[in-house]
């Protein structure tokens, strides 16, 4: 019998080979990840106005007991990185290693979210992680979550991960995503109490993105909780008050983020016909993330109720990248191309502090 032909009854091995293309990804992936890791861990703590907080904090754990308000998440997180002996270095710099870890998270549940062709799907994930990281890269919000608002940054594509797991009733997960993102900033509950929007249709889903737009802008929302809640007016109002940063109705911030709502419904004759309507039905999940901020982003730093909505932008933006009816858009080539071109982007963002 000939040696090359296997007997009958005889299982083959499936082949490990991994394509080389693939285990180009996978490098330049790691490269831009550590590069990150490198320039935010580095960077003074005079860069990002919370910084210095931050570090504060974790310095402080040298005395024997300490007091916070910190959400338990992140204090037991900071506890476990001093313990491991981690120097303020080592400490933002795995701070920024678990925000893309979250990251990844979040890819991994957008990606299956969105299969189709579950073979071909999954070739594609790499292409899409790198597309995700690309867009985060370019992104002032997404400098702002990793030099500013840490904490929140660290929850904020959990909470976009969650609301994905909501509105495909997988509650498990819903659960699990949702409490770990609020035990690292607790704001991320608010984007929970929203979640059964994503229960009701599309037409009930934009009637109600009209009507929160329209009494943000127009101040009836702030005027209905100053006269309904005003305990709740009063600590959105007093809350980390700055001379600053003014409080009051943001209509730059109202427009801008109702764009990105829109937008998946504008260009959808640009996404391949497959995916179009994934896309558009995770838009609602970014809905879902602005709603808070319609509700009470009169206050100060209101900027940062929009922050997971606006991180989550840049995954729906690759979405729609890597499944562009335009082959140039989707060409793995070029978009590998555009990531090593984010780098410089930002860190150009982070050197200068250019955020929203």
């Amino acid at each position: 019998m000939n040696a090359n032909i296997p007997e009958y009854g005889m299982v083959q091995r499936r082949s490990t080979y991994v394509p080389a293309a693939t285990t180009l990804s996978i490098l330049l992936l790691l490269a831009v990840a550590a590069f990150g890791c490198w320039l935010v861990g580095t960077r003074p703590l005079d860069v990002g106005t919370d910084t210095q907080t931050y570090a504060g904090f974790f310095e402080g754990l040298n005395s024997s007991g300490f007091e916070t308000r910190l959400e338990p998440g992140f204090v037991w997180l900071t506890y476990a990185l001093w313990k491991l002996g981690f120097g303020i270095v080592g400490y933002q710099t795995a701070l920024f290693a678990l925000m893309l870890g979250t990251l990844f998270v979040a890819t991994r549940r957008y990606h299956d979210y969105l299969a189709v062709d579950t073979l071909a799907h999954q070739r594609g994930y790499l292409t899409f992680l790198g597309a995700a990281l690309m867009l985060l890269y370019v992104s002032p919000m997404f400098v702002n979550a990793t030099i500013n608002a840490v904490r929140q940054g660290l929850a904020a594509l959990l909470v976009f991960a969650a609301l994905l797991s909501f509105q495909r009733k997988q509650w498990w997960s819903f659960v699990i995503l949702g409490a770990v993102a609020g035990s690292l900033h607790l704001s991320s509950l608010l984007y929970m109490v929203f979640a059964p929007v994503l229960l009701l249709g599309t037409r009930m889903q934009r009637l109600i993105a009209l009507i929160a737009f329209g009494a943000y802008v127009s101040g009836i929302s702030m005027t209905v909780v100053r006269a309904f809640v005003p305990a709740l007016y009063d600590l959105v109002m007093t809350y980390t008050a700055t001379q600053y940063y003014r409080a009051g109705v943001r209509i730059e911030f109202a427009v801008f983020s109702i764009f990105w709502y829109m937008l998946p419904y504008v260009l959808a004759p640009l996404v391949r016909q497959e995916y179009r309507e994934k896309i558009k039905e995770s838009a609602a999940v970014y809905l879902v993330m602005t709603l808070p901020f319609f509700a009470v982003g009169w206050g100060y730093f209101s900027n940062r109720y929009l922050l997971p909505a606006w991180l989550s932008v840049s995954l729906i933006l690759a979405a729609m990248l890597v499944h562009s009816r335009l082959a140039l858009l989707r060409n793995p080539l070029l978009l590998r191309f555009g990531l090593i071109l984010s780098c410089a982007a930002f860190y150009y963002y982070v050197t200068h502090e250019i955020l929203i």
